[in-house]
């Protein structure tokens, strides 16, 4: 611990600046690159040294904040992004140079504008449940009731009018101004850890994950806003009102992944599967290969943040989801809207089932890796910093 403070104290923030410099200008060449390369094997080609440059980057980072931003925004996102350009896949194609720059690094999407034609819109899904249906099987996922005709998903998840921007802001700041608030709470909680039950402290674990997650890209979003002047979808959505496992994974938690999830690994799987199984099977090893990935890459992020051996647990906490998803969307399918739970049931079934698992299997790797202990010592670190500034501040006042 010690030895991190250390790297930090003598300049982990100017390595940090230093890393995204060469981020952005190997981005820049991938721009060019895209614009001048063929389609497939000769672009991805050109690609490779700056995918793999991304790959080792983190490993000059000590900082948790900073190592974990820059192992999920670029070994992870960043590099999904760029292998789907080398086929012309996903967001990054058709950008201009500043569009690309920012996208390409950050996770962000821009939000579909919505129209007011209504044949546009029976074709077309909402940009948020085009990409986040993805556990739905397209062609035979059919929800029904006595009185209810049979409709497709896009017909199920059909765009309600758009509310209005200046009062999403609203929202979205008093949201995070709470969020922010609970956040320092937490961490004051950390300092009296040893008189409070250890289920307790694993579920305050649970929370300062989704809401270090959510500021982060809050903030990021925010930035990106500023500087390309665009409306940005959402990274999450209400993870705790979920009513199902179907529901947390695909329309809640953590969206911008799953953005790059589907069109990466699970519609590629799923067009494969389709040949060999059928459409009727094809979906769930689809699922199952979309789980494995977001497990191996969890693998990596805590490699990087640990520099331990893995032990494979946060990647069985992913299949384990993967396969009850793929069960929930088998009996959903068997059942036909016949039998559904109620709402705050599914809720609470859902949470708990969450929040089990993330302690059996998600939470110990995590734990062993000190990643927790070293991001409370940074933020020690950061207020004793701020604390350092307004002193100073104060007495050059009162000097002049």
């Amino acid at each position: 611990m010690e030895g991190d403070m250390k790297h930090w104290k003598e300049g982990e923030i100017t390595v940090f600046i230093k890393i995204w410099l060469s981020i952005y200008l190997s981005l820049f060449y991938c721009f060019f690159a895209a614009k001048m390369a063929p389609i497939g094997l000769p672009r991805l080609l050109l690609f490779l040294p700056v995918i793999s440059l991304f790959l080792l980057i983190p490993l000059a980072l000590h900082s948790v904040h900073f190592c974990g931003i820059t192992a999920f925004f670029i070994s992870w996102l960043a590099n999904f992004k760029l292998l789907m350009l080398a086929f012309n896949h996903g967001p990054l194609p058709s950008l201009s140079l500043p569009h690309f720059l920012v996208i390409a690094c950050l996770p962000i999407k821009i939000h579909q504008k919505h129209t007011q034609d209504s044949s546009n819109n029976t074709h077309s899904v909402s940009g948020q449940h085009r990409q986040l249906s993805w556990f739905v099987n397209e062609t035979e996922d059919r929800v029904q009731t006595n009185t209810t005709p049979i409709l497709s998903p896009n017909e199920l998840f059909k765009e309600k009018p758009p509310v209005e921007v200046s009062e999403n802001r609203q929202k979205s700041a008093v949201s995070y101004a709470l969020k922010a608030v609970l956040m320092g709470l937490i961490i004051r909680i950390y300092d009296y850890s040893d008189s409070i039950n250890p289920t307790v402290i694993l579920v305050i674990y649970c929370l300062h994950i989704y809401l270090l997650i959510d500021i982060i890209l809050a903030i990021v979003a925010a930035l990106a806003r500023a500087v390309l002047g665009l409306e940005l979808e959402p990274t999450f959505n209400e993870p705790y009102l979920s009513t199902s496992l179907q529901d947390f994974w695909g329309s809640r938690w953590n969206l911008m992944v799953n953005r790059i999830l589907r069109p990466a690994v699970y519609s590629p799987f799923l067009d494969v599967a389709d040949k060999y199984l059928g459409r009727k099977w094809a979906t769930y090893p689809a699922v199952m290969a979309t789980f494995m990935v977001s497990g191996l890459m969890h693998e990596l992020i805590y490699f990087y943040l640990g520099r331990v051996r893995p032990t494979w647990e946060v990647t069985w906490f992913f299949l384990l989801h993967g396969a009850c998803v793929a069960v929930e969307i088998a009996m959903k399918k068997a059942l036909r809207g016949r039998c559904r739970l109620p709402g705050i049931l599914g809720t609470i079934l859902t949470l708990e089932f969450v929040t089990l698992t993330v302690r059996w299997l998600f939470l110990p790797q995590l734990l062993r890796c000190e990643a927790l202990v070293k991001a409370l010592a940074e933020y020690a670190a950061l207020g004793a910093f701020v604390k350092d500034v307004g002193i100073a501040l104060t007495l050059g006042a009162r000097s002049s």
